[in-house]
């Protein structure tokens, strides 16, 4: 499917206006703390003309069949376009319906964005996440991601990986 940059596209995000749009797909879990697992999910970027990128996602847990089975994870926040330092230089800013958040920084270029946490908090009661790093790229038209988690003392390692489509 074409994609056309919008007319107000803030010019700092032009290493990310690739993402912008809803994506859909399905995608793999596994962790040592959890059961290996598939889900479904919706990624949404929108932006208004300022430098950065309103993000939203959800997704769902589905079985072998790819019927959905219950609800899963919700995150929502702010991909950010760095104005005063390098060109590509990105932040995420992501609350999630766990309970906890996370600031994340890295770089965009060639249809990729890399990031790692920089900051994490929590509630009570929220699984302790003590790292993360995300790979995001545009993959012959889709949006390929890979999210891996240091969480519950276990070092960093593979935790989802998805392959969607631009809806």
């Amino acid at each position: 499917m074409p994609f056309e940059l919008p007319d107000n596209l803030h010019p700092a995000c032009g290493p990310i206006a690739w993402m912008l749009g809803t994506w859909r797909g399905n995608g793999h879990g596994n962790y040592p703390s959890i059961e290996p697992f598939q889900f479904g999910q919706e990624l949404i970027f929108t932006h208004d003309g300022r430098p950065f990128f309103h993000y939203m996602a959800r997704s769902w847990v589905v079985d072998e069949q790819g019927e959905k089975v219950r609800e899963g994870a919700i995150e929502t926040g702010f991909l950010r376009a760095k104005t005063d330092g390098e060109p590509g230089e990105v932040e995420l800013l992501l609350a999630h319906n766990t309970g906890i958040v996370e600031i994340w920084a890295g770089n965009a270029a060639d249809g990729k964005v890399e990031i790692v946490t920089d900051a994490i908090g929590r509630v009570e009661g929220a699984q302790e996440v003590t790292g993360g790093k995300r790979l995001y790229g545009n993959v012959e038209g889709e949006l390929l991601y890979a999210y891996d988690m240091a969480a519950e003392g276990h070092e960093l390692q593979s935790h989802t990986w998805a392959r969607l489509q631009r809806a």
